[in-house]
């Protein structure tokens, strides 16, 4: 204030000089302008000195003896209770900015800030846990990257924590065996207010003995991901057309942890189920067309924008400028996410090997068709019809017009030579090595064989797998006959498994994962009443080690209430939940002791019993009856005549369930899996004959993994397929 009033006197005194005259003056006023106010409001030649907020009080303030151990079961979110702790730490930090030279110059100024640290021990709940996956502090996820925070899961044999010995000594450091509990350590007050934020944490717990100790596989998706199997952290940058960087993330990583998104799911998976013994790897690429011939089969991206560190995308020689785009269902939201990596598949493998997991990579098909798509649909008459079904099952792809279609090529050499459009003629010879990759320089095309070829050559790279699939639930092309009795794609499954086999070696196991309607047999919806064992060349095959099955079958058919067959208080189950009645239904019940000619039968709960009157085999129509069908010889009947056994050797080879489903729902049991019918889906009927149940109709949708039973028969690789971790 001193300097605007002394410079205000001199503009005064000088008003009418103009040039160099006036500028000593009004210099000279300004210089002791700022010498009063640093003597009047700057301390003089000491200078200022501020000083930020300081507590009161260093003691831990807020603690409760006697509070309640809280008991978690499942994934349940929870408060603690603080039950240790140490003073506050104060940290003084003093700046001094200012002090120029000469009369007049900058007074110095100097601030004193005072920050907070806190050391504590929060319980959780009575132990012992699988593991804590988030914390919140006030209600707002804590990135537990920049803090340091210890676990302890409450188990009977855990140590004491190391900051508690530290502070109260070894002999005064409990362990608390039996309570799961958080200590953190340093833990930063003041975005907190300088206070301890309330906390909370989602924990998983399992329940001894139950379920999760008798899984023995598991299944890793989605499938289609681009990062989400590399055991690495990947940063994402997006830049603009001038290629500048506007934005960065880490791709990988989804949760406030310094592990990416699949190393914290095998931590998970190591924790809460302990027995697992083999992970399933599911690797997707994309179909474009549900007409065999027209198919193709490729790695896709999300977006072009995207950049990737310390490498970027690239699958099968293509890059992220090169790839194609998964489609967007409303213009911004991609369908799918994109193909894995082929490096990050070969260090997932190496990854769930280094874990001691058996792994069984599993190639999977899924079909990038928009809702807008103008394809011809194969499913209509003359393959006339505009439009194919968005997003369908690849089960659905076939060959066009499809069989029972005005115009089909089934049972015509046209069939074949769509079939052999779709597979391709990619050779084992045409795959390399290349580094953490695989060059390939075969033909240039995109069809079945590169991509079944090209997921062994990746399992190749990684060192090898326990076991490989060729394909799964393909039903509409494994259906398509080029003759009467002759399958095409079949004898194309008979190929590609002895190539793959010959690529991974004997110590890999190979097989098919036919859909529960398909791996049995098939009877066409033509009235012929014919039964032809269709994937019987590929189960005899000396290449294939096992028969893999998608088990979607029926458990049980319990209704509402009382009023329907299957209560029976008296002699049966007066419950869903009983289990001598579920597992009766194992090796009975719906789909083997008896069927439902119509939904209007199902409604009623009318009940056709399956037999078979002409050569008492009635397992050749039951659909569940895996035993039977794994006993006995296989005698295709068509014609009215019941024909030779086909090359299937009676129990030479185990059933290996590959994924199994459970109905969501009240008294929901294992079924069929069931979506909205496509537009130009086909209903099956039945098949003519005394007591035959229809032809199983191929469910339309899928989701990615299941629960499974144990594998039955003998030799049989020991996984059960379900759900462990989705890594996006």
């Amino acid at each position: 204030m001193a300097t605007l009033v002394l410079t205000s006197v001199a503009g005064a005194l000088t008003a009418g000089s103009t040039g160099f005259g006036a500028l000593p003056v009004n210099a000279g006023a300004a210089v002791a302008g700022r010498l009063v106010d640093s003597m009047l409001f700057g301390g003089g030649r000491d200078g200022q000195h501020v000083e930020g907020p300081r507590l009161n009080s260093l003691h831990l303030t807020g603690s409760s003896e006697g509070s309640p151990i809280a008991r978690a079961y499942g994934t349940v979110r929870l408060g603690g209770t603080i039950f240790w702790g140490t003073d506050f730490e104060e940290v003084t930090t003093t700046e001094t900015t200012g002090g120029g030279k000469g009369i007049g110059g900058a007074p110095s100024s100097t601030s004193t800030t005072y920050t907070y640290f806190a050391n504590f021990a929060v319980g959780i709940c009575e132990g012992p846990i699988a593991y804590v996956n988030r914390v919140w502090a006030d209600g707002k996820e804590l990135d537990l990257t920049d803090v340091v925070v210890r676990f302890h899961l409450g188990g009977e044999h855990q140590a004491p924590d190391s900051l508690i010995t530290a502070v109260e000594g070894a002999d005064g450091a409990p362990a608390y065996r039996g309570t799961s509990y958080a200590v953190f350590e340093r833990l930063p007050l003041e975005t907190f207010g300088n206070r301890i934020p309330q906390l909370s944490f989602e924990v998983m717990r399992t329940v001894p003995g139950a379920l999760a100790d008798t899984v023995r596989g598991v299944t890793l998706i989605p499938g289609a991901t681009e990062w989400g199997y590399e055991p690495g952290i990947v940063e994402q940058s997006y830049g603009d057309s001038e290629g500048r960087v506007t934005s960065t993330a880490v791709e990988n990583r989804h949760l406030p942890v310094e592990k990416s998104d699949l190393m914290v799911a095998l931590d998970h998976l190591a924790f809460t189920l302990p027995n697992v013994e083999t992970v399933l790897l599911v690797v997707a690429w994309f179909g474009d067309d549900l007409r065999a011939g027209s198919c193709t089969v490729r790695p896709k991206v999300e977006n072009r924008e995207k950049r990737t560190a310390p490498e970027d995308w690239s699958a099968a020689g293509l890059t992220r400028d090169t790839a194609e785009l998964v489609t967007t269902l409303d213009g911004t939201i991609v369908a799918y996410g994109g193909s894995p990596s082929d490096a990050s598949v070969v260090r997932c493998i190496r990854e769930l090997k280094d874990h001691g997991y058996r792994v069984v990579l599993y190639p999977f098909m899924m079909m990038d068709v928009p809702a807008d798509n103008t394809l011809p649909d194969p499913y209509s008459d003359h393959a006339s019809g505009n439009g194919q079904s968005a997003y369908p099952w690849r089960g659905r792809i076939t060959v066009s017009p499809a069989p029972g279609r005005a115009g089909t090529v089934d049972k015509t050499a046209a069939a074949e030579s769509q079939v052999a459009a779709f597979l391709g003629t990619a050779a084992p010879g045409d795959f390399a090595a290349d580094g953490d990759g695989v060059a390939y320089s075969g033909p240039a095309e995109w069809r079945y064989r590169r991509f079944v070829l090209h997921m062994a050559a990746l399992a190749r790279a990684a060192g090898g797998v326990d076991a490989f699939t060729v394909g799964s639930e393909m039903i509409g092309l494994t259906t398509s006959r080029s003759a009467t009795s002759t399958f095409p794609f079949v004898d194309g499954l008979v190929d590609l498994a002895a190539d793959v086999k010959g690529m991974l070696g004997t110590g890999t196991l190979v097989s098919y994962a036919a859909d529960w309607s398909e791996y049995h047999s098939y009877r066409p919806a033509d009235g012929t009443g014919d039964i032809y064992f269709h994937l019987d060349p590929l189960w005899a095959s000396d290449a294939v080690d096992f028969i893999g099955i998608d088990n979607y079958l029926p458990l049980a058919d319990w209704r509402e209430g009382e009023d329907h067959l299957d209560y029976d208080p008296a002699g049966g189950a007066a419950t869903t939940y009983d289990l001598a009645y579920l597992k009766g239904n194992v090796e009975g019940g719906e789909n083997f002791d008896w069927y439902y000619a119509s939904p209007a039968d199902r409604a009623a709960q009318l009940r056709t019993p399956i037999t078979d009157g002409v050569h008492n085999e009635p397992w050749v129509w039951r659909q569940k009856d895996m035993r039977g069908w794994w006993s006995n010889d296989h005698h295709p009947r068509w014609d009215g005549v019941r024909r030779s056994a086909t090359a299937w050797a009676p129990k030479s080879k185990p059933i290996w369930p590959r994924t199994a489903t459970c109905g969501r729902g009240t008294r929901a049991r294992t079924r069929r899996s069931r979506s909205t019918r496509r537009r130009g889906a086909t209903r099956r009927t039945g098949a003519v004959g005394t007591g035959c149940p229809p032809a199983p109709a191929a469910s339309t949708s899928r989701t990615s993994s299941r629960t499974s039973p144990r594998p039955t028969a003998a030799r049989a690789p020991s996984t059960t397929p379900t759900a462990c971790a989705t890594a996006s």
